[in-house]
């Protein structure tokens, strides 16, 4: 089910909202929380029921090793062999799940094509959102194993993993941000401020998603459907295009479900800070999906050595850090890629700020930092949505090819308007998404600065939800369903 559809918005939420805070109302704080995981399972299996097997499946397997963890840790013999073997086990488990469903089709290709094998190809279709509750089963098994977690119910560790607001495209939450949350008194009642800025992030996430990346995806996608024939203006716009379209929708779902959450009384992270005024690689990764970054540097990272060894070693440990992202993002050569090329510019960054400390005269101005990191990022985005070196070598030829100077083209300007726009209308969405991104206060930010100011924040929301409302007639995934 998306947020983006009527059937969400006029049905299954408000429905799912009103019985959970009458059960919890009437005293019934575990039934209220048993409902809430199967309105979620209802959420997840909407469009197909066979998902629900899945992960109810990894959720009973991942919750039974954790129990026998719990068992040894009773007995005083934590971290001993068995739990060890059980940490393994999980481990696998979690990761076997997610290489057959995501991988088996790529690795059957790949040993077909280097050892000259005949494994027949097969498809396998991926089951949404198993990305992220992977990595958070994943986190919770290891955390059980260090001892940082209290022993839950089948019924709570049920909850943290499939509680519908970011059940599908995250933010990836952590146990010990989740876990207290659900046995929290104060937030067993109807709040309304919570519900006033749950309102305001679901409206501006809501708005994000329908109206401006949603909008922009007609360019993008008429773009890379004809690299070769674009002018100038029109390769451009397909280029940089596609970036501000995955940060409205990736932050468009993370805004929604951080609203969703605040109805139930639940504070989901924050995943995007503004990330395309980051000045740097480093500084960009600290504000995009950033509890991904948080999961890496904590499960992986660390364990590598960090930044603990040697500064050839944790360079080595960062860039493997972005290699296994770009695998987590899809299964194909030009996402292992991504991640790799993400990782270099890092290690280049790291590199390069330490040199400018000892020699400050070679430090860039802030402004053309920025610039530079934006074109840089949209460089590997161009690469990550074009799925291929040919096309993005093709679009970038055609962004600098001065020959064919003009606008948008007759045939270009057709396809977008078989969409219902006009080309005026996209450009000037376009204008407001630059404008949005690089020069006015994030959502979270704005709510801030909005706490006094009631009845602007209210005009606000109003316009928000009006807008993205009648935008919901063009219903589309969001973007990181597919990874």
């Amino acid at each position: 089910m998306l947020f983006n559809s009527y059937i969400f918005l006029l049905l299954f939420f408000p429905a799912t909202f009103l019985i959970y805070h009458l059960l919890v109302k009437l005293g019934k704080f575990t039934l209220s929380k048993a409902f809430l995981v199967a309105a979620s399972l209802y959420f997840y299996g909407y469009f197909k029921p066979s998902y629900i097997v899945i992960l109810i499946a990894s959720i009973l397997l991942n919750y039974l090793i954790c129990t026998r963890i719990w068992s040894q840790a009773e007995k005083g013999c934590s971290k001993n062999i068995l739990c060890k073997l059980l940490l393994a086990c999980g481990c696998l488990l979690n990761v076997g799940i997610l290489v057959y469903y995501k991988y088996t089709g790529f690795l059957l290709e790949n040993l077909n094509f280097f050892f000259g094998t005949k494994f027949g190809a097969f498809s396998i279709l991926l089951p949404l959102g198993i990305s992220f509750y992977t990595f958070q089963q994943l986190s919770f098994l290891i955390d059980a194993y260090k001892g940082d977690n209290l022993k839950i119910n089948l019924v709570d560790y049920s909850l943290f993993v499939t509680f519908f607001p970011q059940l599908i495209a995250g933010p990836i939450v952590l146990p010990g941000e989740m876990l207290p949350q659900f046995e929290d008194h104060s937030k067993r009642r109807l709040s309304w401020e919570n519900m006033n800025t749950g309102l305001w992030f679901f409206a501006c996430g809501l708005v994000k998603k329908c109206f401006v990346a949603d909008t922009i995806a007609i360019i993008v996608n008429t773009g890379f459907g004809a690299t070769s024939q674009l002018n100038v203006a029109e390769a451009w716009l397909t280029g940089i295009g596609f970036t501000f379209q995955m940060y409205f929708d990736f932050s468009g779902y993370c805004d929604m479900a951080m609203g969703i959450g605040k109805f139930f009384n639940i504070d989901l992270p924050l995943n995007f800070n503004s990330p395309l005024k980051a000045n740097c690689f480093q500084d960009f990764w600290r504000r995009w999906h950033i509890t991904l970054g948080r999961f890496m540097t904590q499960y992986l990272y660390f364990p590598l050595g960090g930044s603990r060894c040697s500064k050839p070693r944790a360079l080595l440990n960062m860039v493997i850090v972005f290699v296994v992202s770009g695998i987590w993002h899809g299964a194909g050569w030009v996402y292992l890629l991504w991640g790799t090329f993400h990782g270099l510019c890092l290690l280049i960054n790291r590199v390069w700020s330490d040199f400018t400390k000892k020699c400050p005269a070679f430090k860039i101005p802030l402004i053309p930092s920025i610039i530079l990191t934006f074109f840089l990022q949209a460089l590997l985005g161009m690469l990550f949505r074009a799925q291929s070196f040919s096309k993005t070598w093709q679009l970038l030829c055609q962004m600098f090819d001065f020959r064919h100077i003009a606008w948008i083209s007759k045939p270009f300007g057709k396809a977008i308007e078989d969409y219902g726009f006009d080309r005026d209308f996209i450009i000037i969405t376009y204008f407001a998404a630059v404008f949005t991104a690089f020069f006015l206060p994030n959502s979270f930010e704005m709510n801030d600065k909005l706490k006094n100011r009631p009845m602007l924040k209210m005009w606000i929301t109003v316009i928000f939800l009006t807008v993205g409302f009648i935008s919901v007639g063009r219903i589309s995934p969001f973007l990181y369903f597919n990874f």
